[in-house]
Formats: C-alpha cells, sequence, structure tokens
C-alpha cells in the first residue's frame, strides 16, 4: 500500500505557505510530517536552505524515504514536544518558519488496527508513537471514576462525564475493555438520540488526548519557539479543536496560556512574539466540500519581533 496515498491531503496548503513567508535559503520546520504534504510544498521554495521535519510514527518515517535524497531536508524520528533538543543536534539552532498540522492524520484514522477510529471495532490503542506504554485499554481499565470524569469532561467536553465513566467503571468489573465496540456498548445508552456518532466522537478524542499527552505536548512545544526562532521569524500552527485553538491563541497573545498578558514599568505588553492574524484562518467553503477534514481547522499565525536598529 502506498503511505502517502492514505494520508490527508495538506489542509489550508497555500495559506501555511504564505504564512512561513519562506525565504529559498531559510531553515524551515514541519513538526507534523505525517504524509509530507506541507513538507512537499515547502521543499519546492528552498534552494540552499533547509527543512527538518519531526514525527513519531513510523508509517510517517516511511513516507519520509520519498525525500531522504533531498539534500534541503532532514527527518527527525521524535515527539515535537522536544523541539529545542533536536535543532540543537541537527544544527539548526535557529530557524525562520515552524510549522505545525495538530491533531491525528486521516490515515491514522482509517487504519484500523491504530484503534483511532469509531468506525471499525479493533483493540483500544491510539498510540500516535506505537513504542510508547500507555493505551487507551490501559486508561480505561486501571483509572479511577474521577480521573476518568476528568479526561472525558476536560479533554472531550463530554456533557454526561460522570455518567459514562462510572459506566466504565463499572462494566470493567466483569472483564477488562479492549475493543472499541465494547466500549461503545458500554456506552450507547448514555448517547443523545441521533448524534451518537458526535458523542463517541467526543470519548475518542479525550482518549486521545490522554494516551499521547497532547495539550502538554502542545504546551511545551510553544515555550520553545521563541527560544529558536530567528527575528521575524514565522510559527504557523494549524488546530482542529477548541482546546489545541485556546493553547496557541492564548500563547500567541499573552505570552503563556491562562491568566491576562503581562506588561512592563510602562504598560508595553511583555510577550515574545505578535500575532499576524487578528481572527484565525479558516478553510474556504470550496476547501471543505473537497476536504472535509478542512471544516474545523483553524490557521494562527505569529511573528517574532524585528531586531532593533
Amino acid at each position: 500500500m502506498d503511505l502517502q496515498s492514505t494520508y490527508h491531503e495538506p489542509v489550508m496548503l497555500s495559506e501555511c505557505l504564505d504564512g512561513l513567508n519562506i525565504r529559498p535559503d531559510g531553515i524551515y520546520v514541519d513538526v507534523t510530517f505525517g504524509g509530507g504534504g506541507h513538507s512537499r510544498a515547502i521543499l519546492e521554495k528552498l534552494t540552499t536552505g533547509r527543512l527538518l521535519v519531526f514525527d513519531q510514527d513510523p508509517d510517517a518515517m516511511a513516507n519520509a524515504e520519498a525525500f531522504r535524497q533531498n539534500p534541503c531536508f532532514t527527518f527527525i524520528a521524535a515527539n515535537f514536544r522536544h523541539l529545542k533538543r533536536y535543532l540543537r543536534l541537527n544544527k539548526a539552532e535557529k530557524v525562520d518558519g515552524i510549522l505545525g498540522d495538530l491533531g491525528v492524520s486521516s490515515h491514522q484514522i482509517n487504519t484500523p488496527v491504530r484503534g483511532f477510529s469509531t468506525r471499525f471495532d479493533a483493540d483500544l490503542d491510539m498510540r500516535m508513537n506505537p513504542h510508547n506504554e500507555k493505551t487507551a485499554q490501559e486508561v480505561l481499565n486501571t483509572r479511577s471514576v474521577a480521573q476518568l470524569q476528568k479526561i472525558l469532561g476536560m479533554y472531550g467536553e463530554v456533557h454526561n462525564a460522570k455518567t459514562a465513566a462510572e459506566a466504565i467503571f463499572s462494566a470493567r468489573h466483569g472483564n477488562p475493555i479492549q475493543t472499541i465496540n465494547e466500549l461503545k456498548d458500554i456506552l450507547m445508552r448514555y448517547a443523545p438520540k441521533h448524534r451518537e456518532n458526535k458523542y463517541f466522537a467526543q470519548v475518542f478524542q479525550a482518549l486521545r488526548i490522554e494516551v499521547n499527552d497532547e495539550l502538554a505536548v502542545l504546551e511545551e512545544f510553544l515555550m520553545q519557539v521563541p527560544e529558536v526562532l530567528n527575528p521575524e521569524g514565522r510559527l504557523v500552527v494549524m488546530s482542529y479543536h477548541s482546546l489545541e485553538d485556546r493553547l496557541v491563541k492564548n500563547f500567541i497573545q499573552k505570552g503563556k496560556f491562562d491568566g491576562e498578558v503581562e506588561k512592563d514599568f510602562y504598560g508595553n505588553e511583555i510577550k515574545p512574539m505578535r500575532g499576524i492574524t487578528r481572527k484565525p484562518i479558516e478553510a474556504t467553503p470550496e476547501e471543505v466540500a473537497r476536504n472535509p477534514r478542512a471544516r474545523s481547522a483553524k490557521l494562527r499565525i505569529a511573528e517574532m519581533p524585528a531586531l532593533k536598529a
């Protein structure tokens, strides 16, 4: 099977490229390589520049083989929470632009054995890096009711998180919960009528975020960005749900994830970057019709300040 063909079509490709403001001799980072759609387009704009890409998924590593002959290309098999460390190891301490296309890829969703999708029955896995120990099975079968309620309520915004957590806790005492269909059978009676698919999508989102530590990864990544970007370097981030978008928005607007922006003695805001876009960019109706995954995408762009003369 051609892995590239099973990956998602890159969302808002031209908007991402415009946001990066690519120079042919610049150094750029794609922290979510996946099928390489965005990376391919960046490489086409480089002459003597470099593109360093991150991905922890072995399937994405296989995709990188098609790029390895390009002298501008460097693949880093790691989670992007380690951005600064791996850029330093690859002699790219400072870069001109960073792209992040967050969330789960269509390839991961459409591969039944990965356990990301409610459409297939498979083991409850949900690991973006199959070498990590924590799986959705482990979360469902070992966490307390209070912990499960917090995961479902906070990460999935599940309206009846306490009831669902109690149902999971009760059901697992007979036999451990191992498969997608087992979990759906347990929760079906609590899913709103005619909105079952949305309900299960929220439950699965919550479990996926917990298994992969996604929000902590995003926070750690964002905190490192100002340390590695050159003056006037760009950050371009695409998120697919409100929890991610809120973190990105707050970091760009305030330089932190909650509370108010800090100010100096003169009332000037203290934050490392400035937003290029006041509101997030969204896909056009034409793109959404062609690529349904783009419907929920929100793109934010930020820039480091220029060097003072």
